[in-house]
């Protein structure tokens, strides 16, 4: 075993918890029969979401939808079009599709992630976090959501959790050079809390796309967040850890790809408990093991 696996409601609160409900307006003192008011069809705003996705703006930050109303009603109209609060999860997902599918490289694509103003996070982010290693290399690992170090230098796993899964790989004789990582979100959520599930649904198709350009040939997904949006599951990841699956995409440009994935327990869940490192180890030969398989 190496030597990694052995070391040892406020005001705003609230807020972010009617945000995460749904509400997105005041409402007054007097009755309103809300369903007689004239509403723009969902398909409007759906297209309109998609076009600033596209790149027909600027890229700059939409506001988040941490805002109070007010500030959002003080954004320009294209602004409040792709605010997510205004948007159905629907609507931001599409939008997302249509920008990730329009990229027919890498780089492309991590412009178009940067420019994406659909996902709530972007907003309350230093920078967007995309990838780091090798997009050729024969494995892709997969985390959750950036922290505080990976916001602030724009890429992901470079934390203290990031510094123990690079000795992780060193172990099995890996680096940045022969590894490819990224993550199922690509900006920090504050105070590193769970990503919400319109959240990942804006960068899901993001993912997706990312995962058939590079076309690895194995895949790690590396804590709960990433298994249970790729796989579809709800299995715990301490149940889900170790037991090779099968990722399944389809995608218009590359067809039906069929790729093992690999879950991991996430290296921010092994420094809180050292006593899970043992497994992780076991995972990593794991991995190792089938890498070796795909060499001969």
């Amino acid at each position: 075993m190496p030597a990694w696996a052995g070391e040892s409601l406020s005001a705003g609160a609230l807020l972010r918890f009617y945000i995460d409900a749904g509400a997105d307006e005041c409402i007054g003192d007097v009755a309103l029969d809300r369903t007689q008011l004239e509403r723009k069809p969902a398909s409007e705003s759906a297209a309109r979401a998609a076009a600033k996705a596209t790149g027909h703006s600027g890229g700059g930050q939409a506001g988040a939808a941490a805002e109070p109303r007010s500030a959002a009603m003080r954004a320009p109209p294209d602004r409040m079009a792709a605010t997510p609060a205004m948007l159905s999860a629907q609507a931001m997902q599409t939008a997302a599709s249509q920008a990730a599918l329009a990229c027919r490289d890498i780089p492309v694509l991590a412009k178009a992630v940067a420019a994406f103003d659909g996902c709530a996070l972007k907003a309350t982010a230093t920078n967007t976090v995309f990838a780091r290693g090798n997009p050729q290399a024969p494995v892709m690992l997969i985390g959750e959501a950036p922290g505080r170090e990976e916001d602030a230098q724009g890429k992901p796993f470079v934390g203290e959790s990031g510094r123990l899964l690079d000795r992780m790989l060193a172990a099995i004789g890996r680096s940045e050079d022969d590894t490819y990582i990224s993550n199922v979100i690509f900006w920090r959520p504050p105070g590193n809390r769970d990503p919400s599930p319109e959240e990942i649904l804006a960068c899901k198709p993001f993912v997706e796309r990312h995962i058939a350009l590079v076309k690895p040939k194995l895949l790690a997904f590396v804590g709960r967040h990433a298994a249970a949006t790729l796989l579809g599951t709800t299995t715990g990841i301490t149940r889900l850890r170790g037991n090779w699956q099968t990722y399944r995409l389809q995608d218009p440009d590359f067809g039906a790809m069929e790729i093992p994935a690999l879950p991991m327990l996430h290296p921010a869940y092994l420094l809180r408990q050292p006593g899970m490192k043992r497994e992780a180890w076991r995972d990593m030969l794991a991995l190792a093991e089938k890498l070796q398989q795909l060499d001969h």
